[in-house]
Formats: C-alpha cells, sequence, structure tokens
C-alpha cells in the first residue's frame, strides 16, 4: 500500500493499566516513524477505561485505522479491540477473543498444554479462595514463580525460594489481579521469538543480569543482554520457531505476537506467556528480532499497518477505507 492509502491512523498509547509509561514510549516510537515514513498519524493518550468515552473520544479524530500501542489491561485484554470493531475501525495485531485468551495466562497455558507444547507445572489461585483459607498448599517445590494471571511487563512477578516468602509474593500478585498463577521455577536459558505476519523472525536470547528477567531486568538494568539471533543449533532455532507459530495459532493471534520461552537443560522449550502487543520502540525484543531479519522499525510499523487492512476481523465488514479495495483486489480477496 502506498503511505496516504492508509488514510488517518490514530496510534492508541498510555492507557489505565500498570504498564502506561511503557506503553507511552512504544506509542511515541511507532508515532514518530510513521510521522517520519509520511503517514497521517495522530497521537491518541487514552486515559480511561471507559467504554462510552473512548468511542466518543475517538470518534473526534475521523480515524480510517488504528495503531493499538496499548500495554496491558485494556490494551492486550480484548477491550479497545471491541470497542474499535463496534466502531468497525481496522486494528494491529489479534482480535478480541485472542487478545483475551493470550492475556489471561491461567486460560492459555491449558490450551498450550493441550495444544502438545511445554508449559511449566502450575497452580491457580483466586484471591476469594485465598481469603478463605489464609493458607496456600504448595504441591510444587521450591523455587517458584508467582505472578497475577492476567498482566505484562512482570508487573507484581515474585521468585519464591523457601516457605517463607511465598505469602508476600501472594499478596503482591493478588495486589494487581483477582487470580494468580503459582509455577515451578524452571531453570534455564531464557528466549523469546516474534511472529510478524505468521512468520517466525529469529530466536533472541536474554540474558538478565540477575537470575530471572523480571521488571527491573527489562527496563531499568543496563546490564541485560540480547542476543540476536541466539546461539542456537539450527535445528533447536528451528523448533522454537515452530513451537513459537503454533502457541500464536492455538490462541487465534493475528499480525504479531511475541512468545516467551524457558529452554530447559532437557531440550524442552517452556512456553511462558504470548504478547500479543508486544514493547514498539527501537530497542524492544520484536523490533530487534524483525531488524536482524532485514526489516528496519519503520518499515515493520507499515508492515503492522498493512495487515490491519486485511485483518480477517473485518473481512465481511463493509468499510469506507482508503486502499483497501485496491489491496484486496491486488491479494486476490475479491
Amino acid at each position: 500500500m502506498e503511505i496516504k492509502e492508509f488514510g488517518r491512523i490514530g496510534v492508541l498509547m498510555g492507557g489505565p493499566s500498570s504498564e502506561r509509561e511503557i506503553s507511552l514510549k512504544s506509542g511515541k516510537a511507532v508515532f514518530s516513524a510513521l510521522k517520519d515514513a509520511g503517514a497521517e498519524a495522530v497521537a491518541i493518550d487514552i486515559t480511561t477505561d471507559s467504554f462510552q468515552d473512548n468511542i466518543e473520544l475517538l470518534g473526534k479524530y475521523g480515524l480510517n485505522c488504528a495503531f493499538i500501542a496499548l500495554h496491558g489491561r485494556f490494551g492486550e485484554d480484548g477491550v479497545i479491540q471491541s470497542i474499535l470493531e463496534q466502531m468497525q475501525l481496522p486494528f494491529t495485531a489479534s482480535g478480541v477473543k485472542a487478545s483475551k485468551l493470550a492475556m489471561d495466562k491461567i486460560g492459555s497455558l491449558k490450551i498450550f498444554a493441550q495444544g502438545g507444547l511445554c508449559v511449566p507445572k502450575s497452580e491457580f489461585l483466586k484471591k476469594s479462595d485465598y481469603r478463605k483459607q489464609n493458607f496456600s498448599v504448595n504441591n510444587l517445590g521450591f523455587p517458584l514463580v508467582v505472578k497475577p494471571a492476567n498482566h505484562g511487563s512482570s508487573i507484581g512477578l515474585s521468585l519464591v525460594e523457601a516457605a517463607g516468602q511465598l505469602p508476600a509474593a501472594i499478596e503482591l500478585a493478588f495486589e494487581y489481579d483477582e487470580h494468580i498463577v503459582i509455577q515451578e521455577y524452571v531453570a534455564g536459558r531464557e528466549l523469546t521469538v516474534g511472529i510478524l505476519n505468521e512468520m517466525a523472525l529469529p530466536v533472541i536470547e536474554i540474558i538478565p543480569h540477575s537470575k530471572f528477567f523480571d521488571f527491573t531486568a527489562k527496563y531499568q538494568d543496563v546490564s541485560t543482554q540480547y542476543i540476536v539471533p541466539a546461539v542456537l543449533e539450527s535445528h533447536v532455532a528451528s523448533r522454537i520457531q515452530r513451537e513459537a507459530l503454533a502457541a500464536h495459532k492455538l490462541l487465534g493471534c493475528y499480525g504479531c505476537s511475541r512468545v516467551d520461552f524457558i529452554l530447559a537443560k532437557n531440550g524442552c522449550a517452556y512456553i511462558l506467556e504470548i504478547n500479543t502487543i508486544p514493547g514498539m520502540t527501537a530497542t524492544s525484543l520484536l523490533p530487534k528480532a524483525a531488524k536482524v531479519a532485514g526489516i528496519d522499525f519503520t518499515q515493520l510499523c507499515l508492515k503492522l499497518l498493512e495487515s490491519a487492512y486485511v485483518n480477517p476481523a473485518f473481512s465481511k465488514r463493509p468499510m469506507e477505507t482508503p486502499g483497501l479495495a485496491q489491496l484486496n483486489k491486488k491479494e486476490g480477496m475479491e
């Protein structure tokens, strides 16, 4: 598509979640790249989770498409996608159902396991049940990882190495969600695979200075290393890429995602989670992998926009979208 065919693009950023500041960085980077490419882009700061308020806000801009750069709640949980579908606006990344599933670590882990992928042994705990019992039975041994079931960016996550640390870790996770995941700690190499338009990008290895890749390692510790592509035997890298793409498809994801793994010493790649709206600064992991594959940051943003115009969520809906008819004809969709 020619740049003018995209029409007016709303870059949605910020949001009401605990990942607001990270989202603003992603959104500003995308907005800057689109403007530099000559696109008619507008930066839209989402500040509330009100369904109606956001419909009114977005309606003021006369948008033809939305580029979602919202992380966490209201961005990756299917809510903003539901609003955009109601407004019949094409948008980047996955639809409502896939977004909900990916954000829900409990549901997605079950689907991954059913699909034959390796997942860590896990237990799931509801806040109201925990309050009634006032204790948690640990059948997994130590160390453990405790995290909110519906959160990203490792917020509220703890590594628990002894029984005395468990109650505090549970309370921290419950500060962010009513449901939490208690999971065996799998020692191994931390890997992530970006998916772009049904293609697995090169595997990245993450080497944090701390014991594991927590919020500090992701966003504050400059000593965290990223090896792109990861140094792996070719058949191992290919297998992990296939498993990442399988996870993406099992949840019905679309456009792009990022799948996180631990490669254990036994050779099993344990899938931890899938992110449907990965970080989108020039130094974020998906753009790093895309760059190694020959796709620079601006090209990545434009590819994601193109995918929005052929998203199957809108394939049966009539839209007055600049360039859509031409694109459909070019792709043999008419």
